[in-house]
């Protein structure tokens, strides 16, 4: 098994456990045992390690709360790539259609949605390169900006759902 499979196959079983329900981290909830949602400001957002396998080029979005109570994230993140005006290139991130549950989030942990582009014109062209990526939290109509450089190519752009894990 390669490396990109390895990650892969973990990123498969983190998205069995998290629809589940198995979550990471110490875990606090409210009285009725309900985990608000993640806001924009809860989160600091950075890139993860990309990797290239078969073609596409795979790059981690993470998001770390940073508030000091748990919040809770379920389903995709929604993604576009910014040029250095802020202004969008292409369109955004289709999602993979994967499976997901409700992600649990303690202070300090990190959550992973993994954006996925042609590693090049393997069908198609490519669009620029942009500067930020501009990430919608799942549930949430405010974004976040986090500094990649990244250039979608052949018209693939897609994202997988929030996991509890970081893959790469």
């Amino acid at each position: 098994m390669n490396h990109f499979s390895k990650h892969m196959a973990a990123l498969g079983t983190v998205a069995v456990l998290a629809g589940a329900g198995v979550t990471w981290g110490a875990v606090r909830a409210d009285a009725a045992g309900t985990v608000r949602t993640c806001t924009t400001g809860d989160l600091y957002p950075s890139m993860g390690r990309k990797d290239a396998a078969a073609g596409s080029l795979y790059w981690p979005v993470q998001m770390t709360n940073t508030s000091t109570s748990t919040c809770a994230l379920r389903g995709y993140p929604g993604v576009s790539v910014l040029n250095t005006s802020h202004g969008q290139i292409g369109p955004a991130a289709s999602r993979t259609g994967e499976k997901y549950g409700t992600i649990k989030v303690a202070p300090g942990r990190t959550v992973t949605a993994v954006v996925r582009t042609a590693n090049g014109p393997v069908g198609g062209p490519c669009n620029p390169t942009g500067t930020y990526l501009r990430i919608y939290p799942p549930a949430s109509t405010k974004a976040i900006l986090v500094p990649a450089s990244l250039r979608t190519c052949s018209g693939l752009f897609t994202v997988g759902p929030v996991t509890a894990r970081t893959v790469f």
